[in-house]
């Protein structure tokens, strides 16, 4: 990242074909670990004893500090490349800045409305209603970083869509006991609107590296993403202060069920595990599309219902299987028609190639 002017365009030519592919690898995985693990930590502490959902939101992304250690690796190997040349720590401009920045705030209210959606439904529940967060995707990719369709990616929204469909008929008789019915219905529509708001959040992530007006490198994905998480975690903090939720946190440890200690282990894994979440997402939108990181978070909804089914002993319909299959038929999909894109681009350059080859010929 030698020159960075004003002229620079989106790009990713830093970053070597098989670079990006050991990175998409990776950001799939963390993005597993966290689209799995966060919701399952999180309706942990909420199912014994835990209430206070504005802490709940801002563990989504207060594990931001550890991602600074990445910062730094990539920061030791740009200089052992160089030769111990002098090189900067921090690439993203004050522009980038405050579009990301604003991005972070988006981010907090939406695991306000994240965390508050789980605080009152069972995860088979939330999750479900999650499900439709891919059209959404769908729909603000199209709008703002015009996302190409093709029969494949299509047949993968309306897969996914439909297996979420498939679960939404049975959502009856599973609110928690002791629930009032309008908590219930809060807890849906919160979780709706969660949904749509993340569904906004991907593109606009994507829409950001476009217009950044300087090389996207995946050394700036990581600031993005620690800039991101900051004003995301001092949105959720600032409601922590007016919801006197620090003066309560030593109260609520003593008489958590699980016991004081577990308490804080939970909320530290709960910072942890999200992490990867939000680290996934935008590798994946880096190296790939934020319709691919939907799709993929689309994909791992009925995983994380299994898990609940095993973990949280919730009921396991034969709707949830069939919306399984579905989902997985839509992430095969997509990525086959990935690979057939994949051969024809192959071909096509090949053909450029030999024309070109030919020209050359009749020019001697």
């Amino acid at each position: 990242m030698e020159n960075h002017d004003e002229t620079t365009t989106h790009a990713t030519t830093k970053v070597t074909p098989a670079t990006k592919t050991i990175l998409l690898i990776l950001s799939c995985i963390l993005l597993s670990i966290g689209n799995c693990g966060g919701p399952l930590i999180t309706r942990l502490y909420f199912i014994h004893g835990g209430n206070r959902v504005w802490l709940s939101s801002s563990l989504e992304t207060a594990g931001w500090p550890v991602i600074i250690v990445v910062l730094i690796v990539l920061y030791l190997n740009r200089r052992a490349t160089k030769n111990n040349k002098p090189v900067k720590l921090f690439y993203m401009r004050p522009k980038l800045f405050f579009a990301v920045a604003f991005i972070g705030v988006i981010t907090g209210l939406d695991d306000y409305l994240y965390a508050y959606g789980v605080a009152r439904l069972p995860i088979s529940t939330s999750a479900l209603i999650l499900a439709p967060h891919l059209v959404f995707v769908a729909v603000f990719a199209y709008l703002l970083v015009k996302q190409k369709f093709t029969p494949y990616s299509i047949n993968a929204v309306v897969l996914l869509t439909v297996g979420a469909g498939v679960l939404a008929l049975h959502t009856s008789g599973d609110r928690p006991e002791g629930e009032s019915k309008k908590e219930y219905v809060m807890g849906f529509v919160m979780t709706v609107a969660a949904a749509l708001l993340y569904g906004f959040v991907l593109p606009l992530i994507e829409l950001t590296y476009k217009q950044a007006k300087q090389e996207i490198t995946y050394t700036l994905v990581v600031e993005i993403q620690i800039i991101m998480c900051l004003f995301a975690t001092l949105f959720c903090m600032v409601g922590m202060v007016v919801n006197n939720d620090f003066k309560a946190i030593r109260k609520e440890a003593k008489d958590f069920e699980l016991g004081e200690t577990k308490y804080y282990v939970i909320l530290c894994i709960s910072a942890l595990v999200w992490q990867c979440f939000f680290l996934g997402a935008i590798g994946v939108i880096f190296c790939a599309s934020s319709l691919l990181s939907g799709i993929i978070i689309a994909a791992l909804l009925p995983v994380t219902e299994v898990l609940a089914v095993v973990f949280y002993k919730e009921k396991f319909q034969a709707e949830k299987g069939v919306a399984l299959v579905l989902s997985l038929w839509g992430f095969v999909s997509y990525f086959y028609g990935e690979y057939k894109l994949a051969k024809l681009a192959v071909k096509d350059d090949e053909m450029q190639y030999s024309q070109q080859s030919m020209n050359m010929d009749e020019a001697n």
